[in-house]
């Protein structure tokens, strides 16, 4: 009976680590920038772009700044501008005019469109890119975006495919590397688990206490 009670405590021990360990993993999910390479699916959208390697795609803040992001979930404003999803112009300023019928964007972020009416496309642009020493060091600044601080260093401006830079893959996004559903179902099947030890510490209890009546 003894026995019953010490292997439940061992077990309820061994789920509070546990726990605390799934916890402290959702509570550094906000601040925590992980830029391992997520995997690459696949959208069909031509203005979807995936970085695949390392660095980060420039776009102009409203400040006139330059702001990082691998959120290459691109779209066309009012204005014509190559935008990213909440609005912001990348960098080189690419403009998309009337009448194109097809954008075609190149591993090494060239812009080109064919426009109705011409049987050979037209270089917009280049998607800017930089990379950075320490990129956990950048500052987020919300909507998958940051920017340069004392701990990344200065931006390393390039060619996407040149100097460490990642390559460009038109069609595609990155998915997150980060899992938070998975730590939130190791959570409930953990604390299901500490819950059934803790019954078994009641269901000796009250054995050993029925024992000690007789």
């Amino acid at each position: 009976m003894m026995n019953s009670l010490w292997i439940a405590k061992t077990g309820m021990t061994a789920q509070q680590t546990q726990l605390d360990v799934i916890s402290h993993n959702l509570a550094t999910v906000p601040t925590s920038r992980n830029f391992t390479q997520g995997s690459l699916q696949e959208t069909k959208n031509n203005l979807d772009v995936a970085i695949n390697g390392n660095g980060f795609s420039e776009v102009t803040m409203p400040d006139g700044t330059l702001g990082y992001t691998r959120d290459g979930s691109f779209q066309v404003d009012a204005q014509g501008r190559l935008v990213t999803s909440s609005g912001l112009p990348v960098a080189n300023g690419i403009t998309i005019p009337q009448g194109v019928t097809s954008v075609s964007i190149s591993a090494d972020g060239i812009v080109s469109a064919l426009i109705s009416g011409n049987t050979q496309p037209q270089q917009l642009g280049s998607l800017a890119m930089s990379s950075f020493i320490n990129p956990a060091g950048l500052e987020p600044i919300g909507q998958n975006l940051f920017k340069e601080s004392a701990a990344s260093g200065q931006p390393q401006q390039g060619t996407p495919g040149t100097n460490g830079l990642g390559f460009i893959k038109q069609g595609f996004l990155e998915s997150s590397n980060i899992n938070v559903v998975e730590e939130l179902v190791n959570m409930i099947q953990t604390q299901r688990a500490y819950e059934m030890n803790s019954k078994a510490i009641q269901t000796s209890d009250q054995m050993l206490a029925k024992l000690s009546q007789l």
